[in-house]
């Protein structure tokens, strides 16, 4: 399998005219806040500023980091999809792919998958199609979404794995071929993040939390698969050690009233702080003393990668990635998934230490420094869209042999 590690320093071959300066869309599902959102918008602006001309094709209206890749010179094209498999959606992007004379269309999931290749159907000598998957694939167990992004494979050049176990789950799984499939871990732009230390005061005054606060929160969209039910079910047990504790959760989503009524009907009104959906996650990062993440299932996390960009020390479930990330008491702490006494043991253990949580942090924080940088990602896939280029040149080269 192939296997480029962001920090590897991959430099893009030479692949005819386009290759130090290519054409690329990604095609997104939606641009709302959310991890993969967020990476894909960093990419984007990292790659237009190294010289790439780039635009982002988003399935649905949306608003989130419109305006950042627009203000960053991105263009921004919306798909305005009406229920079910929508043609003007597939009309749009191919407008957009033959404007551009793209080199490359980017999906970033299953469902741009599958739109990416279907508006590329009659162009075999059109752009090379790379797509990335952000998880670990639990959304395939609706059959209908899993037929329809194994038929877009066969127009697929390179399949990205954003972890190994995503890689493995996915080819060894038998969905995507091995020699079509790349592991590329995700990375952040490391010149946003602060040392907690140094951010603390300002992060805290920003959220009105007092300095004397022992802070553990979240960072993620408030849905079922990010589970912090659990912690909120926790921290009875947690102020019982630890008085000044406070449970912040930085986020919106669905389950924000349910989770601001559990809270109340355990008394812990004052003590669990939703925060909401905000731009400035990486300035408010440095409030917390701890990272937690209770997801049930997760690819690699941009909010475990920010966390440890930070410097922060983390309790994290032993899924997807995370332990690709943390590295088991290492650079934090890995407990097993919605196991709450696991996950209180490791929360208090670490609470309880500042001399322990500061040597994670520190780790992590180096560790993210060293192999997570968007810089050594933008490489790495200039290098995988310089490859899926050569691929569809050599199809097309193929299929023009006389038989």
């Amino acid at each position: 399998m192939a296997n480029w590690d962001v920090d590897a320093g991959f430099s893009a071959p030479q692949v005819g005219r386009n290759a130090s300066s290519l054409s690329i869309i990604h095609v997104v599902v939606t641009l709302e806040r959310g991890g993969l959102e967020r990476l894909v918008t960093d990419l984007a602006i990292a790659q237009h500023r190294s010289g790439h001309r780039v635009a982002v094709f988003c399935i649905n209206d949306a608003q989130g980091f419109v305006e950042t890749l627009r203000e960053a010179g991105v263009d921004v094209v919306l798909g305005h999809k009406r229920g079910g498999f929508d043609l003007g959606v597939l009309s749009r992007l191919r407008a957009l792919t033959l404007r551009m004379r793209a080199d490359v269309l980017h999906a970033h999931g299953f469902v741009p998958n599958y739109y990416a290749a279907v508006a590329l159907w009659s162009l075999w000598q059109g752009p090379a199609l790379v797509g990335t998957c952000h998880d670990m694939g639990t959304r395939l167990s609706n059959r209908r979404l899993r037929w329809f992004y194994r038929a877009s494979l066969w127009r697929t050049d390179r399949v990205a794995m954003v972890g190994r176990q995503v890689h493995d789950r996915f080819v060894n799984g038998g969905l995507v071929a091995a020699h079509k499939a790349v592991t590329v871990l995700n990375a952040v732009p490391l010149e946003r993040f602060v040392d907690a230390d140094a951010g603390r005061v300002a992060a805290r005054e920003a959220l009105g939390l007092p300095l004397s606060a022992l802070v553990l929160g979240c960072v993620g969209r408030l849905v079922g698969l990010k589970n912090h039910r659990l912690m909120i079910a926790l921290m009875p047990q947690v102020l019982a050690q630890h008085p000044d504790a406070v449970l912040l959760l930085l986020g919106g989503g669905e389950l924000a009233a349910d989770l601001r009524a559990q809270a109340a009907d355990l008394g812990l009104s004052d003590r669990v702080m939703l925060a909401g959906e905000r731009p400035d996650v990486a300035g408010l990062l440095p409030a917390l003393d701890l990272f937690v993440m209770p997801s049930l299932t997760e690819g690699v996390s941009i909010a475990l990668l920010e966390a440890c960009a930070v410097g922060l020390p983390v309790v994290a479930t032993n899924v997807g990635g995370n332990p690709e990330i943390v590295a088991s008491g290492t650079r934090g702490l890995l407990v097993p998934p919605d196991d709450a006494p696991a996950t209180l043991v490791a929360v208090l253990d670490l609470l309880g230490n500042p001399g322990k949580r500061k040597q994670l942090g520190l780790a992590a924080r180096t560790w993210v420094r060293e192999h997570a940088s968007l810089e050594a990602l933008t490489r790495c896939y200039d290098a995988l869209y310089a490859q899926a280029m050569a691929s569809r040149a050599g199809g097309r080269l193929r299929a023009a042999r006389p038989q």
